[in-house]
């Protein structure tokens, strides 16, 4: 297991993360709001623009 720095201090496990994808898509951009309403979402961007969406294996989206 082998732990990725996402920024501001924050690290995800290599083995958890499925994609990486940008979040400009109308479709990534459904299931941030999706994710948020189930309380999947990780807001780990401390209010600056998202550069990536992270979709994790426990089905978690990390921003």
């Amino acid at each position: 297991m082998k732990l990725i720095n996402i920024g501001f201090g924050n690290m995800v496990s290599d083995g958890k993360i499925v994609s990486i994808v940008s979040p400009d898509s109308a479709p990534i951009k459904r299931l941030v709001r999706d994710a948020g309403d189930k309380g999947m979402l990780i807001d780990a961007t401390y209010g600056i623009k998202t550069k990536s969406v992270i979709i994790a294996s426990s089905c978690h989206v990390i921003l």
